[in-house]
């Protein structure tokens, strides 16, 4: 048997002895728990398998420790170059103590960290799904992919965001085979995340090489949300349209003014590695650089109140001017209650209004109720009702002296 014991491998020696060299090279070459070594098979007897592990030792592997993820075991012969982990430097026959399973479990998380590291594209199945995505089988590993790494086809876009709803969609992919990427191996953690969102965004770059900043695209409209609207165009791309870039007028949802299966034209406004950003609105002239041709301080206009929020009112004054009338320019007396709103003013019905300031850059116009005297000029009265003494002009020198006769 070639396994040296603990005790004669530290032998002292004197250092500058042949055998003092020999066997300084020696130690430091005997492996220690947790090394991967390999050795070729020289035995397959009594429930364990020998390793001749390169000269330096006798190596078993026994019980458990027998089977790797890929249960390979029914197939070694002797003289097969193996690969094992040292799980103890010296059992109670004086061998080094082996395990294929630990070093199979090793080799595959090595071989994620390479995946990871050089970027290549996998299959992986889909086992199972909760509110936060998705349980993956990753060769002979269980991974995860969170919701936000799945690519835009597969991303469940449920309005509100509804957790429940979000689920039933997940659980529609279980049993699917993905393409995906390593983009997290931990093996101390037992933590494997996968993205298909990142092969998705490989694909991207590529045909996004053909299109700039500034270009027009057609396309039709794939998905709404609260926040945007998304447009399919070329070949497989998808870009948002921000609910602040689809119209010039404040909406409060796309669904106010678009539909999906929509054919659209867009402007692209900005490339973000794989995400693209489109407008609609920019495509037609911007109603507010004309406003003052249209409107001025002080018109009265007749305009539609289109919603009544705690705040005031929107009004339409035309297809492409929309004005805000806040509550402190609605009536003379103090409005504290939304109801109380909502019972002096009805959507969809046309009142009298007076502009009091316009502001093109901003996309601003500020209304009032005609007839009422607002804000400001509620503010100069109550000013002069607390002073009336500041408020009263001196009088005229004449007629001081006629005070003085």
């Amino acid at each position: 048997m070639k396994c040296m014991s603990k005790a004669t491998a530290k032998t002292k020696a004197p250092a500058d002895s042949e055998f003092g060299k020999l066997l300084k090279e020696y130690n430091t070459k005997i492996p220690v728990v947790g090394d991967i070594v390999k050795g070729k098979i020289i035995s397959l007897e009594n429930g364990g398998v020998r390793v001749d592990v390169n000269g330096i030792a006798t190596g078993v592997v026994r019980g458990q420790e027998l089977y790797d993820e890929s249960d390979q075991y029914g197939a070694m012969k002797i003289g097969d170059e193996v690969e094992a982990t040292v799980i103890d430097e010296e059992n109670e026959n004086g061998e080094m103590e082996l395990s294929f399973r630990t070093a199979g479990h090793q080799r595959v998380w090595d071989r994620m960290s390479k995946l990871m590291t050089d970027g290549v594209t996998i299959k992986s199945k889909v086992l199972d799904a909760n509110k936060g995505g998705l349980m993956m089988k990753v060769e002979a590993l269980f991974g995860f992919m969170p919701v936000s790494q799945l690519n835009p086809d597969h991303y469940p876009r449920v309005p509100g965001g509804d957790k429940i709803r979000i689920l039933e969609q997940l659980r529609k992919m279980i049993g699917s085979e993905l393409s995906v990427k390593v983009i997290d191996a931990n093996p101390s953690e037992e933590k494997l995340i996968v993205s298909e969102k990142a092969v998705w965004e490989d694909d991207q770059k590529a045909v996004l090489d053909s299109y700039k900043i500034g270009d027009l695209i057609e396309g039709e409209i794939s998905a709404l949300t609260s926040f945007g609207a998304f447009i399919k165009f070329g070949e497989g791309l998808e870009g948002l349209v921000h609910i602040s870039e689809i119209v010039w007028q404040r909406i409060d949802h796309p669904r106010d003014v678009l539909k999906i299966g929509d054919k659209v034209k867009a402007q692209i406004i900005d490339l973000n590695k794989s995400k693209i950003y489109l407008s609609l609105k920019r495509l037609v002239e911007d109603p507010w650089k004309s406003v003052k041709d249209r409107y001025q301080v002080g018109q009265i206009v007749e305009g539609v109140v289109h919603k009544i929020e705690p705040f005031g009112l929107m009004v339409k004054l035309d297809n492409d001017i929309h004005g805000l009338a806040h509550v402190s320019e609605l009536s003379d007396a103090q409005i504290h209650d939304e109801e109380v709103l909502k019972k002096l003013f009805v959507i969809g019905q046309s009142y009298k209004f007076e502009i009091v300031n316009i502001e093109p850059a901003e996309h601003r116009l500020g209304l009032k109720a005609a007839g009422v005297k607002g804000k400001r000029r509620v503010a100069e009265t109550e000013a002069v009702e607390k002073n009336p003494s500041e408020n009263v002009a001196p009088p005229a020198p004449e007629a001081e002296k006629e005070n003085e006769k």
